[in-house]
């Protein structure tokens, strides 16, 4: 890439890296292009679609969970891996809007590359004992589309608001809490499709 190339996909990335990191991933291309001060068609050259330029702003948040997760999975305490894991995805979303939306999109999808940790990370949780028993994968994308919603309407007049929502829904997870919840869990395509509906 010659230096010029280089020089305004960097501007891109940082533009864009702090417009959705302030209002989400829904911030017009066009304004991206003019924070950046280059056209919408040297945005194009670049991020050929919207979907381009987010995966390279976030690739290193994924790569973040990625080690996160790994942690979470060494974790003498299954319970530990399984709670420290949600927080600090939880903290991710808080200190960055574009993530936050980011996050609840990728939640339920089965090609997210944190999918399947996440699926190991229950799993372990559950069968340690420590995670009510009926948990489901597509239990925990609403987990973290909960967080995502207070971290939203909460971020510019409370913003540890969401440590609050969290600790109470982790306390709700927990076996020992545990009561027959009233309605099977749904499945990872209608969970897909409700997260899908409200992004």
């Amino acid at each position: 890439m010659r230096k010029d190339a280089l020089h305004n996909r960097e501007r891109l990335l940082a533009a864009a890296r702090g417009l959705f990191a302030d209002r989400g991933l829904d911030v017009p291309l066009e304004e991206i292009a003019r924070t950046a001060g280059v056209s919408i068609g040297t945005l194009y050259n670049r991020f050929p679609t919207r979907a381009e330029l987010v995966e390279a702003v976030f690739e290193d948040r994924v790569a973040t969970v990625a080690r996160l997760a790994g942690r979470a999975l060494e974790a003498d305490d299954a319970w530990e891996g399984f709670t420290t894991f949600i927080t600090a995805v939880c903290e991710l979303q808080a200190a960055d809007l574009g993530y936050n939306d980011l996050a609840v999109r990728g939640a339920a999808t089965a090609t997210d590359p944190g999918y399947a940790s996440m699926l190991r990370i229950v799993e372990r949780a559950r069968e340690s004992g420590a995670l009510r028993d009926d948990v489901t994968i597509a239990d925990m994308a609403f987990v973290l589309w909960g967080v995502a919603a207070t971290v939203r309407a909460t971020s510019r007049v409370a913003p540890t608001a969401w440590r609050r929502h969290l600790a109470l829904t982790l306390d709700g997870l927990r076996a020992a809490a545990a009561h027959p919840l009233p309605v099977p869990p749904m499945s990872v395509e209608q969970t897909r499709a409700a997260l899908d509906g409200c992004g």
